[in-house]
């Protein structure tokens, strides 16, 4: 099986910054992308930032400029780095990852749990 444990998340003022770290253990071939989702209350769930395994990025453009994505590959391992943190941005995150658990297996996506960040003005 497949775990994915995120830490990092918490209370902040407007203004302030958070990292998220998300680390995928178990059985795992490789991993083709991880990323970074949020879901705040009573809204959908919607892309934060992805980072692929060869190291392309994609954001929502409401992050743009003040959250960036990275990945230390040999850990299987994702952080976002949060920063001009902004009420809005409230909301669950969960980091997701596409990945074969075996050479030639097809590649599945996988969630964490979720960790809470919290921006007050």
């Amino acid at each position: 099986q497949v775990q994915l444990v995120e830490s990092g998340g918490g209370l902040v003022q407007a203004g302030g910054s958070l990292r998220l770290s998300c680390a995928a253990s178990g059985s795992i071939f490789s991993i083709n992308a991880m990323g970074w989702y949020r879901q705040a209350p009573g809204k959908q769930r919607e892309l934060v930032a992805t980072i692929t395994s060869g190291g392309s990025t994609t954001y929502a453009d409401s992050v743009k400029g003040r959250f960036a994505i990275a990945a230390d590959n040999a850990k299987n391992t994702v952080y976002l780095q949060m920063n001009s943190l902004k009420p809005e941005d409230t909301a669950v995150y969960y980091c997701n990852a596409d990945l074969r658990q075996r050479r030639f297996g097809s590649i599945q996506s996988y969630w964490g749990q979720g960790t809470q960040v919290t921006v007050s003005s």
